[in-house]
């Protein structure tokens, strides 16, 4: 599997993204439910992640997981541990999840998958127009249980897609107010941008 890595820039310490999201979306006509239909082009992550959570193939987890070591985790060497990104939609099953999961097991280090959580549902990040306004509203919505002993840490957040930022900035804006972390790093699938 092919990759353009980029770097990502924000308020957390490194961050890197595998590849875009997709290369081209057209407009092909409407379904027969009146609803717009495309034909989109994704990279080979891009395919792969879509694969994942859009038609549940979860042995694309390994697949993305493999990909992210092989090709981010040099830039992570100091992570000693790993948060996914909360969910913003309950599934039954957290791809996200499953990949940092994945990935730990790769970087032989922790996944605390509970340790940054979403507290409250907020208002699609479409509907609010300010980029602070959305960091704002989503650090009101994330809370940290104290799950780590005393000590200093680096983390590695696990995100599928990097678009404006806000989410990632929000979860760095936290993670710091805890107060345990020294270096807050990022790693996604795909970007936007």
């Amino acid at each position: 599997m092919e990759v353009n890595v980029k770097q990502i820039h924000g308020g957390w310490d490194l961050g890197y993204s595998l590849d875009k999201h997709t290369i081209s979306s057209t407009p092909i006509g409407p379904n027969p439910w009146g609803h717009m239909q495309f034909d989109t082009i994704r990279p080979e992550v891009g395919e792969a992640l879509f694969q994942l959570k859009y038609r549940s193939d979860f042995t694309q987890v390994k697949v993305i997981a493999l990909k992210m070591f092989n090709s981010l985790s040099k830039y992570f060497l100091s992570a000693n541990l790993i948060i996914p990104m909360p969910a913003s939609r309950q599934r039954q099953r957290q791809p996200v999840t499953e990949i940092a999961q994945e990935l730990s097991q790769l970087m032989n280090i922790p996944c605390y998958e509970g340790l940054l959580v979403k507290k409250n549902n907020t208002l699609p990040m479409k509907d609010i127009p300010n980029i602070d306004e959305k960091v704002q509203t989503l650090m009101d919505a994330f809370d940290i249980n104290d799950e780590l002993n005393d000590g200093l840490y680096d983390v590695l957040i696990v995100d599928d897609l990097y678009d404006t930022g806000s989410s990632l900035e929000a979860a760095t804006k936290v993670l710091r107010q805890y107060g345990k972390f020294r270096n807050i790093y990022v790693a996604t699938v795909t970007r936007k941008r």
